[in-house]
């Protein structure tokens, strides 16, 4: 009786032991039946893109043309054989500025090259000539010369009028990857940024568009594909991208880049005035006024045209104080350099409101800015 319960526990068991093989072995089998028979997946229908999705390939598709890569080399000398090489020295981004063959780009991405070569979306490549620049905004102007299919320019927007959160897209070459988008908001307005050589960039637009090495020079534009700045840097302690880039505003670059085409150097304008800050200073401790004293006006300047009058000296050392220029259109001034960043936003030719102050009284003046001299504001 027990060795039949035996072989019947026996039996149960290996019965319960092979079903559970089987179970096991059952996933395996599966896969390898459905390995013999494999075959493409039905691909599921995505139906419509987005239209913000369809907007911004419509951006880039319309913009990518207008953008350049910008490859540069440096000359150097083999101590030994005195023979001239040229080795690569970096790369960055330019923008197509006009049907003339004009490239705009960053300061930084050429200076120190003793050669620059541009090459368009369609991968033609050209030698481009330096047409100007000026460091203390970052900015430079390449021309190449295309005999036909040119580029075309890029469309202007303005800066003036942005609001942080709109919207922005960055197009360029980082870490020479080519023509890359990336899209984000501008995250603030008005900044600034002390370049290397000391030169202060003003007015800043600050996005979080990534912007890494390469960007430089490349356009950051707003939704409606038009350019509101010139990518210049980022902040990052590593170097990378971390969130935080800045653009020089397109007001600015509209108006520097026809100087530097025109003149190949930025003009600054001038109210035609001589002032020190030193004696400033000193006048301040003595007198104890708000603003910047005149010394002098400049022979034949519009500021002398206008009736500003400088500091008058007598031969016993006293002196009349001139005019103290309070405010130039309505912002104050208490320096040289307040003087320089107010003008930094016109052009040669400008008018501006000058008030003074003069015998306890304030006087405004209207003087039309002129191009600055080796001295004076």
């Amino acid at each position: 009786m027990e060795d039949r319960f035996v072989r019947r526990l026996f039996a149960l068991t290996f019965v319960v032991m092979t079903l559970m093989l089987f179970w096991q072995s059952l996933p395996w089998i599966e896969g390898f039946i459905a390995s013999q028979q494999a075959q493409p997946r039905p691909v599921t229908p995505r139906g419509n893109l987005a239209e913000d999705e369809k907007a911004t390939i419509e951006l880039f598709e319309k913009t990518k043309d207008s953008v350049v890569y910008i490859a540069t080399s440096q000359a150097v000398i083999d101590p030994w054989s005195r023979n001239i090489y040229n080795i690569p020295r970096g790369t960055g981004s330019g923008i197509v500025w006009d049907e003339a063959g004009h490239i705009v780009t960053n300061y930084h991405v050429i200076a120190g090259a003793s050669e620059a070569r541009v090459r368009l979306n369609d991968g033609r490549d050209y030698h481009a000539v330096l047409v100007g620049a000026s460091p203390r905004h970052d900015l430079a102007v390449l021309r190449i010369s295309v005999p036909i299919g040119r580029p075309k320019p890029v469309m202007i927007g303005t800066s003036h009028d942005l609001k942080v959160g709109q919207k922005t897209f960055a197009i360029g070459n980082p870490f020479g990857l080519d023509w890359t988008l990336t899209t984000g908001i501008v995250s603030a307005l008005d900044r600034s940024m002390t370049e290397s050589s000391g030169a202060v960039i003003r007015h800043l637009i600050q996005t979080d568009a990534a912007i890494n090495p390469g960007n430089s020079g490349g356009p950051l534009l707003d939704s409606a594909g038009r350019l509101i700045g010139v990518n210049t840097a980022i902040f990052s302690p590593s170097g990378a991208y971390a969130g935080i880039g800045f653009a020089i505003p397109v007001d600015t670059v509209n108006r520097i880049v026809p100087q530097l085409i025109v003149n190949g150097r930025y003009i600054e304008p001038s109210l035609g005035i001589e002032a020190d800050d030193r004696i400033n200073r000193l006048a301040k401790s003595r007198l104890g006024f708000d603003g910047v004293m005149v010394l002098r006006t400049l022979p034949g300047s519009s500021a002398q045209q206008a009736g500003l009058r400088g500091i008058t000296l007598y031969p016993d050392g006293s002196f009349d104080p001139g005019d103290i220029i309070v405010s130039i259109e309505g912002k104050t001034v208490d320096s040289i350099k307040d003087i320089n960043e107010i003008l930094e936003d016109y052009r040669v030719g400008d008018r501006v409101t000058v008030e003074i102050a003069r015998e306890g009284r304030l006087i405004k003046k209207e003087i039309m800015l002129e191009p600055a001299g080796e001295q004076g504001s």
